[in-house]
C-alpha cells in the first residue's frame, strides 16, 4: 500500500461522483485536487468556515454549506469565475442537496418551515411548505424526471409529486402513517415505499397516483421498522426491524417470502473460514539502541505498547459478543440497520 504526502485539512472532504477529483475543506477555503496526481485543480474561497460539501451528479458543480452564516455557496470547476450564493435570511438553512440534473439546489429551512428549489439556470425558486424532515423525506426517480416530497399539515402526513422540469406539484395525497419516517422510489419507478417511525411497525406501498398497493405490518407491540432497502432490480424489498429480523417482500403480492434472523451465534457450513482478529504485543529488541533514560521515560511507548494485528482461524459455531442496550435510552443499538441491508438486499 502506497501513501501520498500529508495535505492540510480542517473540514470535510469528498470524492466527486466520477472519481476524478477530491474536494478538501481547509477552514474557509475549498481545495479541489486531481485524484491521480493530487495537484490542485481549483481553489475557492468561501465567506466563512465550511461545514459540509456535496458534489453535483455531473461532477461539474459543488456546494459548500456554511452553518455559521447560515448560507450555501456553489462553485463550478469548468467556469471558475461563476459563483452562486444562497441565503434564506431569517429562515436559515438546515440542509441542502443537489437535484439529479445538477442544475437545481434544494434547501430546507430551520424548523422545516419550507423547502425551496433554487434554479442555477434562471435564478428562479419554488417553495414547498411544511417539509416533513430536513435531510429525509425526499426521493427522486431513477431517470430524474419526478420527485416526491413528504410534508406535514394539520397533524397529517402527505406525499407531494413534483415534476423536476417545472417543479410544479402535480398531485398530493395523504398517507396512513402516524409519524412518517422516510420515503423511497423503487428502482423501476413503478412504486413508492413509505414506512412509519419506530414506534409503529408499518410499511406502505403506494403507486405514483396515490393508490395504496399494500400495507405490511409484521407485529404490533414493540419497536418497529429500522431500515428499508430495495433490491437493484426492484423485485424485492428488504425490511429490517428492531426484533433482529430481516423480512424480504416480493413485488407481485407484497408478501413475505423470506425471513432472516440476526443471531448471536454463527453456525455456518463446516467449510466456512471465520477469522478472528488477535492483537499480539510486538517485542522490540532495544539492547543495541543507545537511548538516554530521559528519552525512554518520556516515551514509554517505545519499548512497550506496540501491537501486531493478526488473524486466527476459528471453528464454528462461534458466539459473537453482544451488549444489551439500556431500556431507559432512546434509539437502542439493535435490529437490522442499513449496513446489514446493503449486504443482503444488494
Amino acid at each position: 500500500m502506497e501513501f501520498t504526502e500529508a495535505y492540510k485539512q480542517a473540514g470535510p472532504c469528498c470524492f466527486s461522483p466520477n472519481s476524478r477529483y477530491i474536494a478538501v475543506a481547509v477552514d474557509y477555503r475549498l481545495v479541489i485536487r486531481d485524484t491521480l496526481s493530487f495537484k490542485v485543480v481549483q481553489l475557492f474561497s468561501c465567506l466563512d468556515k465550511i461545514s459540509y460539501i456535496e458534489w453535483a451528479n455531473d461532477s461539474e458543480y459543488i456546494l459548500c454549506g456554511l452553518n455559521k452564516r447560515p448560507m450555501i455557496q456553489a462553485w463550478s470547476l469548468t467556469q471558475p469565475e461563476w459563483t452562486c450564493k444562497i441565503d434564506e435570511g431569517p429562515a436559515g438553512i438546515a440542509y441542502s442537496r443537489w437535484s439529479p440534473d445538477s442544475r437545481h439546489i434544494l434547501t430546507t429551512s430551520d424548523f422545516q418551515l419550507r423547502l425551496t428549489v433554487w434554479s442555477l439556470l434562471n435564478t428562479a425558486c419554488v417553495h414547498v411548505q411544511g417539509p416533513k424532515h430536513c435531510s429525509k423525506g425526499v426521493s427522486f426517480t431513477k431517470d430524474g424526471k419526478y420527485a416526491v416530497i413528504c410534508t406535514r399539515c394539520d397533524c397529517k402526513d402527505y406525499v407531494n409529486l413534483l415534476s423536476c422540469h417545472t417543479w410544479e406539484i402535480m398531485g398530493a395525497f395523504a398517507v396512513d402513517t402516524l409519524d412518517l419516517a422516510d420515503i423511497e422510489w423503487s428502482p423501476d419507478d413503478s412504486a413508492i415505499v413509505i414506512w412509519d417511525a419506530p414506534l409503529e411497525f408499518k410499511v406502505l406501498i403506494y403507486s405514483p397516483d396515490g393508490r395504496c398497493l399494500s400495507k405490511y405490518q409484521a407485529y404490533e407491540s414493540g419497536l418497529g421498522v429500522k431500515s428499508v432497502s430495495w433490491s437493484p432490480c426492484g423485485q424485492y424489498l428488504a425490511v429490517g426491524s428492531y426484533d433482529q429480523m430481516l423480512r424480504v417482500l416480493n413485488h407481485l403480492t407484497w408478501k413475505t417470502f423470506a425471513e432472516f434472523m440476526h443471531l448471536s451465534t454463527v453456525r455456518g457450513p463446516c467449510c466456512a473460514a471465520v477469522f478472528k482478529e488477535v492483537d499480539e504485543p510486538l517485542h522490540l529488541n532495544m539492547s543495541e539502541l543507545c537511548l538516554s533514560d530521559e528519552f525512554l521515560q518520556g516515551n514509554s511507548d517505545v519499548s512497550e505498547g506496540h501491537f501486531r494485528v493478526m488473524y486466527d482461524v476459528t471453528e464454528v459455531p462461534i458466539s459473537l459478543p453482544f451488549q444489551k442496550p439500556p431500556a431507559d435510552k432512546p434509539n437502542p443499538k439493535q435490529g437490522i440497520g442499513k449496513a446489514h441491508l446493503s449486504r443482503i438486499a444488494y
